[in-house]
């Protein structure tokens, strides 16, 4: 009798240890396709149909990108497919000082790693996650083979795009210094998300909702999956970026914006 306990005891923990595994390491390959609306403003204006066509063919990589967004129950890894310019067949080097990085996010521990690189200088930005606080909606909509639920929330421009610079948001901050308001500008966001895949990821800053994003509108950009391949045969794995300079998101912003003031000081001297 007690060596039929054993045997079966024996079984029972060779059965459940074989399953365990499975359930923690739960893993996903998630591809996205990005597309940005060209926002030219009163430049625009006074351009024929022609050289418009002839910018958005110039600014193709700035405008239409592909991600590959890895992830597991609690990690994900968010990078950037290279591609060549279309005029020159070069990488867009001048665009890269001002994209996303290689992006980790573990959404257990509210913790963001992001790797970035300007002007020849890597960082290694460390912070936490965005904060977004989503409404979400009953409506739904089939995106591939899932069913997708809709949800809505409003985060702060300048937050959800802290890596990205233009020379307008370096005459906003020295404004705001001079004691003009603050830029208070906010962003809209779409998001759809599926409860057939129940991990709280999504692409770039967006996660936080009861299933996979899949699609995500925000700004004049759209990201939307076009494949997903969930616990492939090789084993997927997900590592953060460790290397660069240590750095928190406002520090990071604060170094970027000192150096943009360096070039335009500089340039200017070199004009007069």
């Amino acid at each position: 009798m007690r060596s039929l306990i054993i045997t079966a005891s024996l079984i029972l923990l060779i059965v459940f240890t074989s399953f365990a595994p499975e359930i923690q390491q739960f893993q996903g390959q998630a591809v996205y396709y990005s597309k940005s609306k060209m926002e030219l403003g009163s430049f625009g204006a006074r351009m024929s149909e022609a050289q418009k066509k002839q910018i958005e063919a110039r600014l193709k990589n700035r405008l239409e990108k592909t991600y590959t967004l890895n992830f597991n129950k609690e990690e994900s890894i968010f990078t950037e497919d290279e591609k060549l310019d279309a005029i020159s067949g070069a990488t867009d080097s001048w665009g890269d000082n001002f994209s996303r990085g290689d992006q980790y996010k573990n959404v257990k521990e509210n913790a963001l790693i992001q790797s970035q690189e300007f002007y020849g200088k890597r960082f290694l930005v460390k912070d936490k996650l965005q904060e977004i606080k989503w409404v979400m909606g009953k409506e739904t909509k089939q995106i591939g083979q899932y069913t997708c639920f809709k949800a809505n929330a409003v985060v702060p421009t300048r937050e959800l795009a802290w890596y990205d610079f233009s020379w307008g948001d370096l005459r906003s901050a020295e404004n705001t210094e001079e004691g003009a308001e603050p830029d208070t500008a906010l962003t809209n966001i779409e998001a759809w998300y599926t409860p057939q895949i129940p991990v709280s990821h999504g692409p770039g800053e967006y996660w936080g909702l009861p299933g996979l994003i899949l699609e995500v509108s925000a700004g004049n950009t759209t990201m939307l999956c076009s494949k997903v391949v969930l616990n492939p045969k090789e084993t997927i794995e997900i590592k953060a970026p460790n290397k660069g300079q240590e750095i928190n998101k406002e520090d990071y912003q604060e170094t970027v914006m000192k150096k943009m003031k360096e070039m335009r000081d500089n340039r200017g001297r070199r004009r007069s």
